[in-house]
């Protein structure tokens, strides 16, 4: 695709300046990723939602990015029009409306301080609402899905609003982590919160975050990098493995990467976290590469001593190559 030729299409379209081959290693909590085919930072909705269908009706991949987090970026980057959506306007109510490029935490802040509860369990998951959707962000038995009313949302050239079962969404999961998944940009949202003593709903969410900081590293990392595992066998026969979990059939990833003495474990500057097993730490020269290697092998030796197949979390994107046969 030739796209230098598309810059000037795509700028009728934007209010600022379109870039060519932007590091995209400034754009992500890993720190790692190689150039943008193009790159564009939009704030507007009916900017981001006009370029979307243009795009989509003109062929051209998109690849929208919010904070960066959950993603692991291919050192040779995105051949793509990377969007960075930065719409973040909320108007707050019981159904609460929202722009995608809001953080995740914020948008509950904002909400908590009007009294509204149900995103208590957002705090300390980085990144932004559309990367929440994506991957149905949630934690301690929540899900964003589980408090979505309808999606405003551009797909195959058109926008539209969809309800929350188009997004097909499962465990950590949505139909837009399939490979089939259609060119999609997800715009806005229409939340249905509950009223609350905002004393009782910040005192959740404080308890959330004390056990995240006790728990997660503080260096630069995608989240968890793997799904946890639902299988009531195996989790019946791990010691030591929490009563609440065994009887919920459910095995932390991190607490099987942690049993395999991969503690530590490094492969150039990618990193398996002394502090929570399931966090791939950059130690400050890691490449994209580095970490997909240290993930298979982490893959590797879960299944040949557990039989588990382990599920990323964070999504690849870029171009790998014959990545999958790496050593």
């Amino acid at each position: 695709m030739n796209w230098d030729a598309l810059l000037e299409p795509l700028a009728r379209l934007c209010s600022g300046t379109p870039r060519r081959a932007e590091p995209l290693r400034r754009h992500t909590t890993l720190r790692v990723g190689g150039p943008a085919a193009l790159f564009y930072k939009t704030r507007d909705l009916d900017e981001f939602a006009r370029i979307s269908v243009w795009a989509h009706q003109a062929r051209v991949p998109v690849f929208i990015m919010g904070h960066g987090s959950n993603l692991l970026v291919s050192d040779q980057g995105i051949p793509a029009l990377v969007l960075y959506n930065a719409c973040r306007q909320v108007q707050i109510g019981e159904e609460t409306y929202a722009e995608t490029g809001v953080a995740f935490q914020e948008l509950f802040l904002k909400t908590a301080q009007a009294g509204l509860s149900g995103l208590e369990f957002a705090v300390g998951i980085p990144g932004t609402l559309g990367g929440a959707l994506v991957s149905n962000a949630g934690a301690y038995r929540n899900n964003i899905a589980d408090l979505l009313l309808e999606i405003d949302l551009v797909s195959d050239g058109v926008r539209q609003r969809v309800p929350p079962d188009w997004m097909g969404f499962s465990y950590r999961d949505s139909r837009l982590r399939q490979p089939d998944a259609p060119p999609t940009s997800l715009l806005a949202v229409r939340l249905r919160l509950r009223r609350d003593c905002r004393r009782a709903i910040l005192q959740r969410a404080r308890e959330f975050q004390r056990q995240r900081i006790l728990k997660q590293p503080p260096e630069s990392s995608a989240g968890s990098f793997f799904k946890n595992v639902y299988d009531r066998a195996l989790a019946e026969r791990l010691p030591n493995l929490p009563a609440p979990m065994r009887e919920a059939g459910v095995v932390p990833a991190g607490y099987l990467i942690e049993a395999c003495g991969l503690k530590g474990y490094a492969i150039g500057g990618a990193c398996v976290s002394r502090k929570h097993a399931n966090f791939l730490i950059n130690r400050g020269w890691a490449s994209a590469s580095d970490f997909h290697r240290l993930a298979l092998h982490i893959e590797r030796v879960v299944f040949e001593i557990y039989g588990v197949r382990l599920e990323r979390e964070v999504l690849r994107v870029g171009e790998w190559g014959d990545a999958e046969n790496m050593p």
